[in-house]
This record gives C-alpha cells, sequence and structure tokens, in this order.
C-alpha cells in the first residue's frame, strides 16, 4: 500500500518545546520477549548502556532539569549501573523518576532487591501488563507471565505501591486494533483486579502498538499490515498533535545517541543526520527543533492519541479526512 507523508497531515512541520522528559533506554537485555515489543528486546540481547554514557545522563539532568526521567529497556534494573544512576538523579533533586518494570524482573534470581530499592527511593513504577485476563497476557508475553505479574504487582502493592507510591499500568492491543477508551478500561482494569486478586493500582495508560520491529514482522507474517496502516491513517486525529511526546521529550539510546522518541530510537532516525551523543547535548538546540517524522507517527496521533503517558486526546475524536 502507498501511505500518504504523515507530513502531508500537518498545517505547519512538528517542532519540540523543550525537554520535560529524559527518556533513557539502558538497554535491550530483557528477561522476557514480548510479540508487541517494538525494541526487540529479549534474554539474549547484548547491547547495554556502559557506565561513561550513564555519567554522561546525570551530567545532561543537572543542566537540563527535566520534571521527569524515564528509565527503560529491555528490563532497565538489569543494567548494572541501574542503581547508581537512580541514586544520582535522586541527589539532583529529579522531581519524578520513573521505571518502566515489566513485573516479573521482581522475581527474577538475582533481582530481589530490585522492589525495595524502588520503594526506598519513591520511584514511580510505570508496569506492562497489555490485559487483566490471564490467558491474553500469556498470549502475548509468554506463559506463566500473568500469574507472575500479579505476584509482582503484590510485591509492590505491600511496599505501598498503588497508594502512597505510585504505580501505573499499560495496555497494549492484542493484535491490529487500537485500544479503546482508557478511562473506560482503568475502571475494568480496577475492579477486576481488585475483586479477583486484590490488586491496587493509581493510572492505566493505553498504547497503541507501533508498526514497527517485532509488531511489524507480526502484521506482515498474518497479513494484517495492510489493514493496520490504513485503519491508522484514517483515523488520524489532529487534536493528538500537541500532546505527542516527542515535542516535550529528548530519548537517549544504550549508546548514547538521541532521538526525538523511542520509536524514531528503535528505527535509528537520530534527531539529525551527524547522529548526536548526550554528551553533545549542550550544543543541541532543545526547543523550536524540527521533529524528524515518518509513517509509525500514525500510531501516535490515530484515536485518542498514544504516548508512554497514555491516550492524549480523551475528548470525542475530531478525525481528519
Amino acid at each position: 500500500m502507498t501511505v500518504p507523508a504523515f507530513s502531508s497531515k500537518l498545517q505547519k512541520p512538528l517542532t519540540t518545546y523543550g525537554v520535560n522528559c529524559l527518556q533513557v533506554n539502558l538497554g535491550k537485555l530483557c528477561n522476557q520477549a514480548c510479540k508487541h515489543c517494538h525494541v526487540d528486546a529479549g534474554p539474549k540481547r547484548t547491547e547495554i548502556m556502559d557506565r561513561e554514557t550513564v555519567q554522561h545522563i546525570i551530567a545532561a539532568a543537572e543542566m537540563v532539569r527535566p520534571e521527569l526521567v524515564d528509565l527503560t529497556g529491555g528490563a532497565p534494573e538489569m543494567n548494572p549501573h541501574f542503581r547508581e544512576l537512580v541514586e544520582a538523579l535522586r541527589d539532583l533533586g529529579v522531581p519524578r523518576i520513573m521505571d518502566r518494570c515489566n513485573l516479573t524482573i521482581l522475581l527474577e534470581p538475582g533481582f530481589d532487591w530490585v522492589a525495595n530499592f524502588l520503594a526506598k527511593h519513591r520511584i514511580e513504577v510505570t508496569a506492562s501488563l497489555p490485559f487483566y485476563v490471564g490467558e491474553h497476557v500469556d498470549r502475548q508475553r509468554g506463559k506463566g507471565v500473568f500469574s507472575r505479574s500479579i505476584e509482582g504487582l503484590r510485591i509492590l502493592n505491600g511496599l505501598g505501591y498503588g497508594d502512597s507510591l505510585p504505580l501505573n499500568l499499560v495496555y497494549n492491543p492484542q493484535g491490529a486494533y487500537l485500544p479503546p477508551d482508557q478511562d473506560d478500561l482503568e475502571q475494568l482494569y480496577k475492579r477486576h483486579l481488585a475483586e479477583e486478586y486484590g490488586i491496587r493500582f493509581n493510572e492505566l495508560y493505553t498504547i497503541t502498538n507501533m508498526p514497527i520491529a517485532r509488531f511489524k514482522t507480526y502484521l506482515e507474517r498474518s497479513e494484517n499490515y495492510t489493514r493496520y496502516m490504513n485503519k491508522l491513517v484514517s483515523r488520524f486525529n489532529p487534536g493528538t498533535l500537541d500532546g505527542l511526546m516527542c515535542r516535550s521529550l529528548i530519548s537517549v539510546g544504550y549508546d548514547g545517541r538521541l532521538y526525538d522518541c523511542d520509536f524514531n530510537q528503535m528505527l535509528d532516525m537520530t534527531i539529525d543526520a551527524e547522529q548526536p551523543h548526550i554528551s553533545q547535548l549542550r550544543d543541541i538546540m532543545l526547543t523550536g527543533r524540527p521533529i524528524r517524522t515518518d509513517d509509525h507517527c500514525y500510531g501516535c496521533t490515530a484515536g485518542h492519541g498514544s504516548s508512554c503517558g497514555g491516550a492524549l486526546d480523551t475528548e470525542d475524536e475530531a478525525i481528519a479526512v
């Protein structure tokens, strides 16, 4: 199929507002290999951020003073410098530090320190739980993952997460579909998880599966790629543009290179052709910089929109034709 250029949907080019969020990919090593993972993370991946780059991250956070530092992976806790980075960010007084936790890492041998460490430093946990029914989660993330995720959630609840400490869950659709209404789905999650498992959490984020990497391969093998892209294009919502995460975020790869977002990172689309490094952040225009876009950007702007913080436009969709 021929997808109309994403830029053709815009009245003016997308530019950055500044850096409210510093998003850091600590590596592609993970104890899971989920079907929807746009990072292609897994147990056999060797790409991981080294200590020198971690030090550059700390210096960058001190320079730009972001409201949020978002730690992701892979499983970010598997990076050997994870604790050092978190402690340094806390010492800098970063208002919010978020750990994107897959929950099962809390149960892995050698990682029994993670939950207590996160609670001690009052780290916000955003955890992937693609659905509240076990068979759906296991189909997407691997056999037995749902029950282990529930166990991980109980550990976090026992440390105050979901009450005095922030615990958010992330929903991804099971296939070539857009997420349902975020608020409605959050109520279903809360009711079911509380009644069936006694689990408490704060917010649910609905995130659209991006047509890149592992999910793109699934779409092509299931002959759903054309249908999915047509759906994304037809549901383009201009009401999402102001809130796109790329406008107030800079994404750092495990090797220190800089991107407009996590998805551009996985497509190797650095913020410009010079492939700048986090150590060069002082020399980079942070406000008003043009944002690199491509077909996958329809994923963030379809329907209610999608970002690392969930839906972007909770009003009735204003669909452009």
